[in-house]
């Protein structure tokens, strides 16, 4: 809870299940990593490179993924409500929306 994990390489790491809250991934390197399950709430993971990974089930609440790239990433079934991502790029390519 709360790890200092900023430009980490967590290149395809499986962190199913993980308790990550409040973590700070800013800039981290999560390319097709597996985030199933894992708690997320108030994470930063702003600048991420999230290209690839595997995100079902997982709790996002007031995460922060702003300008993260989330390209080509699975996304399903996650809890979001207040999560910002804002100019992100999402998986389908599209920029997320700033408030």
């Amino acid at each position: 809870e709360g790890a200092d994990l900023r430009k980490a390489n967590l290149t395809g790491a499986n962190l199913t299940m993980a308790n990550l809250q409040g973590a700070r991934l800013r800039g981290a390197n999560l390319t097709g990593a597996i985030i199933d399950y894992t708690t997320l709430i108030e994470a930063d993971l702003s600048r991420a490179n999230l290209k690839g990974a595997h995100i079902n089930g997982a709790n996002l609440k007031r995460a922060d993924f702003n300008r993260a790239n989330l390209t080509g990433a699975e996304i399903s079934s996650v809890l979001k409500s207040g999560t910002s991502f804002c100019e992100a790029t999402m998986p389908d390519g599209d920029i997320g929306k700033c408030p």
